[in-house]
């Protein structure tokens, strides 16, 4: 055979794809081509120093060099039998292969289908081991919390010594299975836990939502089963934490396991809190419907049902001491329609018949009122619920752990000074008050007195007595009208702020108005404050006394209305408010800012007025109304009851005046019956529209009381008119009132110093009303003994054109009549009254129709105000 036939011997290590290595690798030193020149994919990454023999590649296959060539085969490999973000193998292998070192860009970082699982099973089992250890280690306890067992809230006086125990423990009495009407059992599961006889005694789904409302705040209840509220009654607190839920999971399955159904329905209503301090079904019963569990109606058990769900919102008695949404018409509401919807849920259950259905809805079973508890009688009662309202406002304790007992409670209240105020206003009552005459029944009285820079209301007067059926607490109320008692803000915040004319310079006392009856009242810009009608609105003073212009220490002396209208009009109501807020007036006690606005159409308790007035008896420091100083559970303090903090609430200066003025209303004025006292004081009457209510509002250095009067009809608790009451053509804040507070005040003040008050230093410029007579005459104290002369027919007042503008105001249903003060003052034309119709608009106050004096309300006025008075 030729010799170029002949095959070229193999090189060693096989084949012609070897020999062609081979052959590509003898090159000089120089970097390979890539793979479009010689096609070989491991030449992109080959090295010129390799030899013919050099079998190490940097990839095991060519599909992995394939894989390495797309990533950019220009570049040198990360590392032998790695591609590029690929991890180096691990030394040893990992339990949790994660991040997975064999896989490359985002699927190294997705956890494989087994570390998911395990994760699953890992979670789960601990979950199972952790219910496990709990369950073991949470045990039923052997002995009934506090909660169930008798224990009582003691109330102390201010000197420390006890003032009552409330009752004899709890108001609770276990009845056994067979009297509890089965009515009331399907009601409470129809209601509540519909699965109650299937379910293990735990609610998971609940116990979720529980805690979820747990961690924003909100309540729990919902998450608890019939078992689970069994057991929180029974061995637990009511605190709402993640331990507490706990145990009372682990404690309801194990309770379920223990007790038969029967048994844990019974505890459950022999446990639970009805509202009005009874526990259980039995003393519910009894509290509600004067009978025995046994002898409840379906409709009955129904009603009683819809209390469990929180009897503060759902006893048509009202509970606007504790919250001002709990009126007794929104509870009443509420309750008619839980109680419809519980009698609903029986029927559909077919836990009541049809019949016995429609027999039930026929008629609402409206419970019994409030009765007295042991020891809550006389003002103890109204003295109680003060410093139980002002222990719920400023803590965490809810009504039903408050109920449970086991509190001290240190209050505020002087024994001698209460007494001293209830003897006052009996004797004052029955000097005057003879129930045999019709105009005299229904007649009641509220004060209160409040320490002045410190606001410690010392003592109170609330009524003839839980023991009577009064549950309202005269001196914490709203709904009653002040009257002229409210011209002293509208006083201090013209010296204050001045008016619209004088650019924020303060007005002097010496300032006048025109004090003329049926007076027009002017808006800032000169037009008349206008009724709906679009006619002016005319301001009415008790008698038609030609005044004239008079100074604002006169019309405040002799309580002449039209003065104070319209200076309040030339201040601006919101500032009078203002004023009047921050010398301790809760805002929602404020009518409409209208023109009668300055009048008294609000309605604030008699301890609010209390402590406004004490502002000024402390010369602009302020401090809020308190009862309680301190707190204990089973004897360790709690926190939340510091005393307020004194503030300035206006100028010294300011204050001093008002004081100034207001010393002379006793001296010259309509309260000269408290010249009496034989000490220094300052105060102010007030007489309201149709002689719905009268005040005197009055204080020294030392303290600051308030005295209310009033008629109201004890069915719809709407106002009377007082006009011959008392054998009397009209009642005044300057008479009998005005004895309670002097009576009272003699009592009380008895061996104390008479400090009398600061100086006060001549304040603002005399700013007159529109159309005073020019110059304005200096004014002096001698020359306000008698009322100045009627103004000749050039000194009165220009009226202007009727104003062009179309802003209309509130209907008026009443004039606002001031009604002269009996004998006090000089001349004939004292007036008092505040008006409470408070149907006009001012500008640019806004417009407010409202009754404020028609019906008398429970919380909004009081000293806490709307929630938890």
């Amino acid at each position: 055979m030729s010799e170029h036939r002949r095959k070229p011997p193999q090189p060693q290590g096989g084949g012609r794809a070897a020999a062609r290595r081979g052959q590509s690798g003898s090159s000089s030193g120089r970097r390979a081509a890539p793979r479009g020149a010689t096609g070989s994919p491991s030449d992109a990454y080959g090295s010129g120093t390799r030899g013919a023999g050099d079998e190490a590649r940097p990839y095991g296959s060519r599909a992995e060099a394939r894989r390495a060539s797309q990533r950019g085969g220009s570049r040198r490999a990360a590392g032998p039998n790695r591609g590029r973000g690929r991890a180096a193998p691990p030394a040893k292998k990992r339990i949790i292969d994660y991040p997975r070192y064999d896989k490359d860009g985002w699927r190294r970082w997705t956890p494989s289908w087994k570390l998911v699982s395990g994760l699953c099973l890992a979670f789960f089992g601990g979950l199972v081991a952790v219910a496990g250890i709990g369950y073991a280690m949470v045990s039923v306890p052997t002995e009934e919390n506090a909660a169930a067992l008798s224990e009582n809230n003691v109330y102390y006086w201010e000197d420390g010594s006890q003032m009552v125990a409330t009752g004899s423990g709890q108001n609770r009495q276990n009845i056994s299975f067979d009297r509890i009407p089965e009515a009331m059992r399907w009601a409470v599961i129809s209601a509540e836990n519909k699965s109650f006889y299937s379910d293990s005694g735990i609610d998971p789904m609940g116990i979720a939502r529980a805690l979820g409302n747990m961690a924003r705040g909100g309540d729990t209840q919902g998450g608890s089963t019939i078992t689970q509220q069994f057991v929180k009654n029974t061995y637990l607190s009511q605190e709402q934490t993640l331990s507490r839920k706990f145990k009372e999971m682990f404690i309801s399955i194990k309770v379920g396991t223990k007790l038969t159904k029967d048994e844990i329905l019974q505890g459950y209503l022999n446990t639970s809190y009805y509202g009005r301090g009874a526990y259980g079904i039995q003393a519910a019963a009894q509290t509600y419907y004067g009978k025995d569990a046994v002898d409840l109606t379906p409709s009955e058990c129904a009603f009683l049902a819809a209390l469990l769900k929180g009897p503060t919102y759902y006893d048509p008695a009202g509970n606007e001491s504790i919250d001002s949404s709990a009126s007794a018409q929104a509870n009443r509401k509420r309750s008619e329609e839980r109680w419809a919807w519980i009698l609903e849920q029986m029927n559909t259950d077919k836990h009541l018949s049809t019949a016995e259905y429609q027999e039930a809805i026929k008629r609402y079973p409206m419970p019994q009122g409030r009765k007295a508890t042991k020891g809550m009688t006389g003002q103890i009662s109204y003295l109680v619920d003060t410093a139980k309202r002002y222990v719920l406002k400023n803590s965490d304790i809810t009504e039903a752990q408050f109920d449970q007992g086991g509190y001290q409670i240190y209050t505020t209240f002087e024994k001698s000074k209460v007494e001293a105020l209830a003897k006052a206003v009996k004797k004052v009552e029955k000097e005057n008050i003879d129930p045999k005459r019709e105009k005299d029944q229904h007649v009641q009285f509220g004060a209160a007195t409040v320490k002045p820079e410190d606001g410690a209301i010392v003592a109170l007067y609330g009524g003839a007595g839980f023991e009577n059926g009064h549950f309202v607490n005269n001196a914490d109320t709203s709904g009653v009208p002040v009257g002229s008692t409210w011209k002293p803000f509208v006083l201090a915040a013209a010296m204050q702020h001045g008016t619209y004319k004088t650019n924020g310079v303060g007005v002097s006392p010496a300032s006048k108005y025109n004090g003329n009856d049926h007076l027009k009242i002017l808006n800032n810009d000169g037009s008349y404050v206008l009724k709906k009608d679009n006619t002016p609105f005319f301001q009415e003073n008790e008698s038609d006394k030609p005044w004239g212009y008079i100074s604002l220490r006169k019309a405040m002396e002799q309580s002449v209305n039209t003065p104070f209208v319209q200076l309040g009009m030339d201040v601006g109501m919101k500032k009078v408010a203002d004023v009047a807020q921050k010398s301790g007036v809760l805002e929602d006690s404020f009518a409409g800012l209208n023109a009668s606005f300055a009048l008294g159409t609000s309605t604030p308790s008699a301890i609010r007025m209390a402590d406004a007035y004490a502002t000024f008896a402390a010369s602009g420091k302020q401090a809020d109304p308190y009862s309680v100083t301190e707190v204990k559970y089973r004897g360790s303090e709690l926190p939340g009851f510091e005393r307020p903090r004194v503030k300035q609430a206006m100028p010294e200066n300011v204050a001093n005046n008002v004081t100034d003025v207001l010393e002379n209303v006793i001296e010259n004025g309509t309260a000269q019956h408290a010249k009496e006292l034989g000490r220094r004081a300052a105060g102010k009457t007030g007489t309201t529209d149709e002689n719905k209510s009268a005040w005197f509002v009055g204080y020294t250095q030392q303290l600051s009381t308030a005295v209310a009067m009033f008629r109201e009809d004890p069915k719809s608790h709407k106002l009377l008119s007082m006009n011959g009451t008392a054998g009397k053509d009209s009642i005044h804040g300057g008479d009998i009132p005005t004895e309670v507070w002097t009576e009272f005040m003699k009592v009380a003040l008895k061996g104390a110093s008479d400090p009398g008050f600061p100086k006060a230093e001549k304040i603002g410029e005399v700013a007159d009303g529109v159309g005073a007579p020019s110059p304005t005459p200096t004014e002096t104290e001698t020359e306000e003994a008698t009322p100045s002369e009627t103004p000749s027919p050039s000194e009165t007042v220009t009226t202007p054109p009727p104003p062009t503008e179309t802003e209309t105001c509130a209907p008026f249903d009443f004039r606002c009549r001031d009604e002269e003060e009996g004998d006090g003052g000089t001349g004939n034309g004292g007036a008092d009254n505040g008006g409470t119709d408070g149907g006009v608009t001012t500008s640019p106050d806004p417009t407010v129709t409202e009754d404020p004096g028609g019906t008398r309300g429970g919380g909004n006025g009081g000293f806490l105000g709307g929630a938890g008075g």
